[in-house]
């Protein structure tokens, strides 16, 4: 109200200066607007106020709401009751599995984390992953049998962030260039054996787009075998389509030798959903005094929320006693999700030219399940 009365003193002061006139028309202003002013004495001052209405997280989550890649079973199964069978109860026992493991995975990261850096709290990127599952492989001539397998690492940064501790069940410098191009058409009896590896590795960068890590630690066995590796890596956008990515390697094992290799891969988008990849990698292996390479082509897509599909072709080769061709394969990965981020199903048709069966083709399919307890805070898979 006081408002209204300050505007009309305001008037009455231009009514002196201005004339009659004017304070004619200033007085029917205030007559005009006095019943606004006692309606609302601070009507000049109200601003439209507009309520948007959110709609709620539970009905955006619907299954009406939700889109059908969401789910892998049909519409009119939404709200049908589970059928007991073997595989519920196995199902079952498998998630209560992730849930007591999985913590497990992470507070023992996070308790290293601390204890190695001496400080109170832990970073939130630890990378400690622990994957079991098993596989089985279909051959010519060959019964399926049931391989388990299982895989860890501990990767844990200290709070200086520059200094990590990694232990890992395997190293790729102890593995073939082949089995490694090949691995996941591989199941445990097929893979070379390889000793647990652990050290320290020195974070640093080259200028804007290169990493570089040096990594300082052994075998972990008796008598233990010391190594050293350095890698070097860095990622590019070459133009508005293509995505290069370039990794250096030496390394040295006391037992083994030294050795090196280099990586080039190339990335781009083709068009409905499909992006094609290209890998050249060259390595030098010490102990038989020889080069391998391999040319890998692949694309992949994503079919929906659940599955991956990635087709492959790739030629492998050395150089003693000449350069040659030692193989050549050819792959389809489908990938699919089994249950939230953690549980997979993977079939793998495979066909392999060996030199040494004169490149007549081998078959092969692998199917595996395999369970991904992450020490990793943010996941994402």
């Amino acid at each position: 109200m006081k408002h209204f009365w300050w505007t009309l003193a305001e008037r009455s002061r231009v009514r002196k200066r201005t004339g009659a006139s004017s304070a004619s028309r200033l007085a029917l202003a205030g007559v005009c607007s006095l019943p606004v002013a006692f309606i609302c004495p601070q009507a000049w001052a109200l601003e439209p106020v507009f309520e948007v209405m959110e709609p709620s997280a539970t009905g955006n989550l619907t299954p009406e709401n939700l889109p059908p890649s969401f789910y892998a079973f049909e519409p009119e199964e939404y709200w049908a009751e589970p059928v007991d069978s073997y595989w519920l109860e196995f199902s079952n026992f498998v998630m209560i599995q992730e849930r007591i493991q999985g913590p497990k995975v992470q507070a023992f990261g996070e308790w290293a984390d601390r204890t190695l850096s001496g400080e109170p709290h832990n970073l939130p990127n630890n990378g400690s992953y622990l994957r079991l599952g098993f596989a089985t492989k279909s051959e010519y001539g060959h019964v399926a049998q049931f391989e388990p397998e299982a895989r860890f690492r501990i990767d844990i940064p200290t709070t200086r962030r520059k200094l990590r501790l990694v232990i890992e069940s395997e190293s790729d410098e102890l593995i073939p260039l082949e089995e490694r191009q090949r691995d996941r058409q591989l199941t445990e009896p097929d893979r070379t054996s390889s000793q647990t590896t652990g050290a320290l590795r020195f974070l640093s960068q080259i200028g804007d787009a290169v990493n570089l890590s040096n990594d300082f630690g052994a075998r972990l066995h008796l008598p233990p075998d010391a190594f050293w590796r350095a890698t070097a890596e860095g990622r590019w956008q070459a133009d508005e389509d293509w995505s290069v990515r370039a990794q250096q390697r030496f390394y040295y094992y006391h037992k083994d030798g030294w050795g090196a290799r280099a990586r080039l891969s190339g990335s781009r988008d083709v068009g409905k959903g499909w992006r094609f990849w290209t890998s050249s990698e060259l390595e030098w292996v010490h102990s038989d005094s020889k080069f391998e390479a391999a040319q890998i082509f692949s694309v992949a897509k994503r079919l929906n929320n659940r599955s991956t599909l990635t087709p492959r072709l790739g030629v492998l080769g050395e150089s003693k006693p000449n350069w040659q061709t030692t193989s050549a394969f050819a792959d389809l990965t489908w990938r699919y999700r089994l249950h939230s981020n953690w549980l997979f199903a993977e079939l793998i048709p495979a066909l392999t030219f060996p030199r040494e069966d004169s490149f007549k083709d081998r078959a092969s399919a692998v199917f595996r399940i395999e369970m991904f307890f992450s020490g990793r805070i943010n996941r994402d898979f």
